[in-house]
C-alpha cells in the first residue's frame, strides 16, 4: 500500500473522528437543554400543587428569554475578544460565523441552567414578572461575564490555571449564589417559621406535593448530566472517563446521604437522598475530566455531608427558606467541588497529584489550590453583588414578592388564571399561619360594616337543657387563621377542617384554559365544621361574620343544623358531656 493511500486513510479517519466528536458535542448540548425538564419536575414536585403551573412557566421562560438575550447580548461577553481578561467584546448577533455556532449553543444552554437554579429557592412567593426580568439580566450580563473569566479566550482565571471543566462554579455555584441572595431578599413563605413558647424561631416543614415528580426530575437530570459534563470530551476514552467519574460521585453521594439520614433521622429520608444525587453531580462537575474514579468517590462522599448539614444549616440556623434545597446543592456543593479539584486533580492536586506525579512540588500544588479558592471567591462575590442589585431594585420598583392573598391562594390561579394544574383533581392548599408584612387585597375594607361580635357572657347551659348544633362555615382558604383565632376567643377549640371546591351565585371568577372559557368555575374553599352546646350558636355566627367579612364576593356562607346526639368514643359519654373537656 502506497504512502499516499495510508495518508488518505489517516486523514479520513481523523475527519471521521472530528465529525463524531462534533456530533457528540451537539448531542450533549441537547441533553443540557433537556435538564430544563429535570429542574421543572424537581421544583414542581418539591413544592405545593397550587404553584405547579407557575413553576413550569418559570422554567420554560428561563430558557426562552435567556436564549434570546444571550444571542443578542450575552454571547459577545463570553466569546468576544477579551478586554483585560474580564469580558469579551460584542459580537454582531445578525452575522454569526459558522465556526462560532458550537461554542454559542454550548454556552447558551449552560447559561439557561444557571438561571433556572434560582427558581426553586424562590418558589411559591415570587412575582412572575419580576422573575422574568431576573432571568433576562442573569442571561444577558451576570453569567456571561464570570463565564468569560473561566472559559473565555483570555479570561483572567483561565490564564491563572483555574480548573472548572464543566461548570461547578461557572454554572452551579453562580446560580446557587443568586438563589441564596434571592431567598434572603424575598423572605420565607408564609407559615415557614414561627416562634415557640420561649420565643425561639422554629422551622416548619412545608412538604412538596409529589415525590414522584421530584424523583423523575432527578433521574432526568442524572441522565442529562452525562451531556453536561461530557459534551466537551476530546475522545471516546475521555468521554468514558467523564461518564465514570460523574457516575461514581453521584452514586457515592446518594448512598452517603441515605446512610447519614438513616442514622440522623432513624429512617432514610427520600427527598434528602434525591438531593444527595444532585449534590454529587454538582460537586464532580468541575473536576470530572481531571480526577480519577477514586477522587470522584471522595468528592461524592464529601458532598453527601455538605448537602445534608448544609440544607439543615440554611433552613434551621439561618432561617432562609429554600423549598427545594438549591442553595445547599448548587452553591455549597458547587463551591466545595471546585475547591476539591485542588486536592484530587491527577496532575496538580495536593493529594492525587503527589501520588501520581512525583515531580510535583508543594508550592505548585498549594498554588493550584489557591487559584481554585480564588476563583470560587471571586465568582461568588460577583454573583452575590449583581444578584443583590437586581433583586433589591426589583423589590423597590415593580415588586419582588407576591401579595399575601396571592401566596395563600397559589400563584397558579393568581398569576396565570389557572384554577388547577391537575384537571379533575382537587387542588391542595396548605393552611398555615398568615402572618406576613404583605397587605391582602381586602385590607382596605371597613370592618365596621360587619356585624359586631356579641360581648355578652354565654348563658349557663346545663346538661339537662343542652341542645347540640352543628355549624358549617365555607369560606376562602386565606381566612382560616383569622376565623380560627375568632373562634378560639369565644371558647371553640374542637373543629374539623376540609379543603373543598365550590362557587356561589356569581359562579366564581371567569377562568380560561388555552384561550377557551372554562364552563364551571369552581374555586378553592375551606369547610370548617364545629358542634356546639355550651357556646351559644348566635355568638359563633357573630364571631364568624366579623372574622370573614370583606364586602366582596366569596366571603362565604354559614349553615346551621340540629344534631340528634354525639358520642365520645374514648369514654362513651353522650350528648352535652361528649363535647366537654376536649
Amino acid at each position: 500500500m502506497s504512502e499516499n493511500v495510508l495518508d488518505a486513510i489517516q486523514q479520513a479517519t481523523e475527519q471521521a473522528g472530528d465529525l463524531a466528536l462534533g456530533l457528540w458535542c451537539l448531542i450533549g448540548v441537547a441533553l443540557v437543554f433537556f435538564m430544563q425538564a429535570g429542574f421543572a419536575m424537581v421544583e414542581t414536585g418539591f413544592t405545593r400543587a397550587k404553584n405547579a403551573g407557575n413553576i413550569i412557566m418559570k422554567n420554560l421562560m428561563d430558557f426562552a428569554i435567556g436564549a434570546v438575550v444571550f444571542w443578542l447580548f450575552g454571547s459577545g461577553l463570553i466569546l468576544g475578544d477579551s478586554v483585560g481578561g474580564f469580558f469579551g467584546t460584542p459580537i454582531n448577533p445578525f452575522k454569526l460565523s459558522d465556526d462560532i455556532f458550537p461554542a454559542f449553543m454550548f454556552n447558551m444552554v449552560f447559561c439557561a441552567t444557571a438561571a433556572t437554579i434560582v427558581s426553586g429557592a424562590m418558589a411559591e412567593r415570587t412575582k412572575f414578572l419580576s422573575y422574568c426580568i431576573y432571568s433576562l439580566l442573569i442571561s444577558m450580563v451576570v453569567y456571561p461575564v464570570s463565564a468569560h473569566w473561566i472559559w473565555g479566550d483570555g479570561g483572567w482565571l483561565a490564564k491563572l490555571g483555574f480548573v472548572d471543566f464543566a461548570g461547578s462554579t461557572a454554572v452551579h455555584m453562580l446560580g446557587g449564589v443568586a438563589a441564596l441572595v434571592g431567598a434572603i431578599v424575598l423572605g420565607p413563605r408564609i407559615g415557614k417559621y414561627s416562634k415557640d413558647k420561649n420565643g425561639k424561631t422554629v422551622s416548619k416543614a412545608i412538604p412538596g406535593h409529589s415525590l414522584t415528580l421530584g424523583a423523575l426530575g432527578v433521574f432526568i437530570l442524572w441522565f442529562a448530566w452525562y451531556g453536561f459534563n461530557g459534551a466537551a470530551a476530546t475522545s471516546v476514552n475521555n468521554a468514558a472517563k467523564i461518564f465514570t467519574t460523574t457516575t461514581i460521585a453521584a452514586a457515592t453521594s446518594t448512598v452517603g446521604v441515605m446512610i447519614i439520614t438513616w442514622i440522623k433521622y432513624k429512617k432514610p429520608d427520600v427527598s434528602m437522598t434525591l438531593n444527595g444525587s444532585l449534590a454529587g453531580l454538582v460537586a464532580v462537575t468541575a473536576g470530572c475530566n481531571n480526577v480519577s474514579a477514586t477522587g470522584a468517590f471522595f468528592i461524592g462522599l464529601i458532598a453527601a455531608f455538605i448537602v445534608v448539614f448544609g440544607i439543615e444549616f440554611i433552613d434551621q440556623k439561618c432561617h432562609i427558606d429554600d423549598p427545594v434545597g438549591a442553595i445547599g446543592v448548587h452553591f455549597m456543593c458547587g463551591a466545595a467541588g471546585t475547591v476539591l479539584v485542588g486536592l484530587f486533580d491527577e496532575k496538580q492536586g495536593i493529594i492525587s497529584g503527589h501520588i501520581l506525579n512525583p515531580e510535583l512540588t508543594a508550592s505548585q500544588s498549594f498554588g493550584f489550590l489557591g487559584v481554585q479558592i480564588l476563583g470560587v471567591l471571586t465568582v461568588a462575590l460577583w454573583g452575590a453583588t449583581m444578584s443583590a442589585v437586581i433583586f433589591l431594585t426589583l423589590k423597590k420598583t415593580v415588586g419582588l414578592r407576591a401579595s399575601k392573598e396571592e401566596e395563600l391562594l397559589g400563584l397558579d390561579i393568581m398569576e396565570h388564571n389557572l384554577v388547577s394544574s391537575y384537571a379533575d383533581f382537587e387542588p391542595s392548599h396548605t393552611l398555615v399561619s398568615s402572618s406576613s408584612g404583605n397587605k391582602s387585597a381586602d385590607s382596605n375594607v371597613n370592618i365596621n360594616q360587619a356585624i359586631e361580635v356579641t360581648d355578652s357572657t354565654p348563658k349557663e347551659i346545663s346538661e339537662s337543657n343542652a341542645k347540640l348544633t352543628k355549624i358549617t362555615i365555607i369560606t376562602r382558604p386565606d381566612k382560616f387563621e383569622t376565623l380560627k383565632t375568632a373562634l378560639d376567643a369565644i371558647g371553640i377549640t374542637g373543629m374539623t377542617l376540609t379543603n373543598v371546591q365550590g362557587c356561589g351565585m356569581q359562579r366564581g371568577d371567569a377562568k380560561y384554559y388555552r384561550g377557551a372559557k372554562i364552563d364551571m368555575h369552581l374555586l378553592p374553599k375551606i369547610k370548617l365544621e364545629v358542634v356546639v352546646s355550651k357556646v351559644p350558636v348566635e355568638q359563633v355566627v357573630d364571631a364568624a361574620k366579623k372574622a370573614l367579612y370583606t364586602g366582596n364576593y366569596g366571603d362565604g356562607k354559614i349553615f346551621i343544623y340540629s344534631v340528634e346526639d354525639a358520642v365520645k368514643v374514648r369514654t362513651g359519654e353522650k350528648g352535652y358531656a361528649a363535647l366537654q373537656d376536649e
